[in-house]
């Protein structure tokens, strides 16, 4: 529940605090006063669209702040809660739970389990189909769950099971699909032809091809300077020192020298003219040099950063075509086992979806009286039962909420259905027949009694107590019958201060309850009024 709202800087609403109690809460006041903006700020503390102009006039910032208790929630501190936003003019939201910083989104999320507001803001569950099947499976109660139990071990089972299939490739499609990915990918590998060091010494084979004019110039330069004077000249040499090698040995000695780097000149001449031979390269031999270099760069950025490493995953493909080849005889046990799960859980699918089916049309009747009871007579109420291709969480079925609200209209999911006193008092009807199941532990009500008076007001009125026997309700009304219905009777006011306009509001005690029902019925506070408001008030008692 709600145990404190504190509002600040939102429309005319300065800074308010509000303690709220258990059971049923109304807030009643004039025209102006401020009631709409104190649901406004429950809206945007549940996480709801704001806008900068609700900031008050001259403030930089607006600011609600939430004081929950709920000893069960494992948020709770002690079972208090504490949930706030502030916004600012440039845009910024800060959103915190217990003082940590959460996003809007976390906000709202969190608060959906918490409050459901039924005007003009769109948080509630009942209008989320996420929680429809849920709502009404709830209202099978015992039986249904019982089954639900035994399903859900099943559901457990099957996925595991699913999942071990899909790693071990047990569904045929994959496995043939990743089969042919993998053959591909070998034969891709296999055709290439790879080897290792390949790549090196086709990078320098380009290298020279690159430079090959300028290595040819070179080497031509180096060959004629060896054949035409090197050479000559060391022979030259020689033939002199034979002259005088036997005057001295030293002379003979050097002769020798002489004679060896003859031979070792001749030697390189003889590979640089090799050289010089080798650089010569047709338009062929470079364009398969280029197209072998791009095959290798090709495998490279897709299978690994060297040859070396595709040779590697080559390796690994063999191994996992082996592996996938080789599992079958797993998959066959598993596949075995599905079928026996997937049989027991079709059995207690077909129960699930027929209990669904005989307690929707049971939760249609009985909704569907309740708008009756609340003056919508071309109204009709229908949880559809919607069957499924695909074993969920929920079985083979789900449910859906779906509403037509003039005679001849077709139905339409509850989030299409008008706004205002209308949609109010569909939820009204729909709290009422789900109030003992439903797990959100504040319901607020605006604009429930748009349009209506009389004797559907005060069914909207006791309909809305026996709400709060099970929840804590909030009710905005300018109706006097169901005024008097409440426990805690909150009036909101505004006050000129100091030339500003502000609103306040006070609990009432039951004198001036009494005062505040006769002022709603007549407009003004007569004996007659007052009598018409203690016999409402009575009415309520008894």
């Amino acid at each position: 529940m709600i145990s404190t709202l504190h509002i600040k800087n939102i429309g005319i609403i300065d800074d308010i605090n509000i303690d709220l109690s258990e059971g049923f809460n109304v807030l009643t006041g004039e025209t102006g006063a401020g009631k709409t903006l104190i649901v406004d700020s429950l809206g945007i503390i549940a996480g709801g669209r704001f806008s900068k102009e609700m900031i008050r006039r001259g403030e930089n910032n607006s600011f609600v702040e939430l004081s929950l208790y709920l000893p069960e929630n494992e948020n709770s501190i002690d079972g208090t809660i504490i949930v706030s936003r502030e916004i600012n003019l440039n845009g910024k939201n800060l959103c915190k739970i217990n003082g940590r910083l959460v996003t809007v989104n976390k906000l709202k999320e969190f608060m959906k389990n918490i409050i459901d507001i039924h005007g003009q803001f769109d948080n509630q569950t009942l209008m989320d189909k996420i929680y429809h099947t849920k709502y009404l499976d709830k209202f099978v109660g015992k039986e249904l769950k019982e089954i639900k139990d035994q399903y859900i071990k099943f559901y457990e089972n099957y996925k595991e099971i699913k999942i071990k299939l899909q790693n071990n490739y047990g569904d045929e499609k994959e496995k043939q699909r990743k089969i042919d990915l993998l053959k591909y990918q070998l034969n891709e590998i296999e055709v290439a032809n790879l080897k290792n060091g390949e790549e090196e010494t086709l990078e320098e084979r380009r290298k020279i091809m690159m430079n090959s004019e300028k290595i040819s110039e070179n080497l031509n330069n180096i060959d004629s300077n060896l054949n035409n004077t090197t050479i000559d000249s060391i022979s030259e040499s020689i033939r002199s020192l034979e002259k005088i090698s036997n005057i001295d040995n030293k002379y003979n000695d050097k002769l020798v020298e002489l004679k060896n780097i003859y031979y070792e000149v001749q030697e390189l001449a003889r590979d640089i003219g090799n050289m010089k031979d080798e650089i010569y390269f047709d338009e062929k031999e470079r364009d398969e040099v280029e197209k072998r270099i791009d095959v290798i760069f090709s495998l490279k950025r897709k299978y690994g950063n060297s040859i070396e490493e595709i040779l590697d995953y080559k390796k690994e493909i063999c191994q996992e075509i082996e592996n996938i080849e080789n599992v079958e005889e797993e998959n066959t046990k598993l596949k075995n086992e599905l079928k026996i799960i997937k049989d027991k859980m079709n059995i207690l699918c077909e129960k699930i979806t027929n209990l669904r089916k005989k307690y929707s049309s049971k939760l249609n009747e009985k909704i569907n009286k309740e708008l009756q009871d609340l003056d919508m007579k071309n109204s009709k109420f229908y949880s559809k039962v919607i069957i499924d291709n695909e074993f969920s969480e929920d079985g083979l079925s789900h449910i859906e909420f779906l509403i037509s609200t003039n005679l001849g209209e077709e139905y339409k999911p509850l989030g299409k259905i008008a706004s205002g006193g209308e949609m109010s008092r569909i939820m009204l009807a729909i709290k009422t027949v789900l109030a003992d199941i439903d797990e959100v532990p504040v319901l607020i009500f605006d604009e429930v009694d748009t349009g209506i008076s009389g004797k559907t007001a005060n069914v909207v009125g006791e309909k809305l107590r026996k709400i709060s026997d099970k929840h804590q309700v909030l009710i905005v009304t300018h109706l006097a019958s169901v005024a008097a219905k409440g426990e805690h009777n909150y009036y909101i006011y505004k006050e000129n201060i100091n030339g500003k306009t502000k609103t306040n509001i006070k609990i009432l005690n039951e004198e001036e309850v009494i005062e505040e029902i006769a002022r709603i019925a007549s407009g003004t506070i007569t004996e007659i009024a007052l009598s018409h408001a203690r016999e409402l008030r009575n009415n309520h008692a008894a």
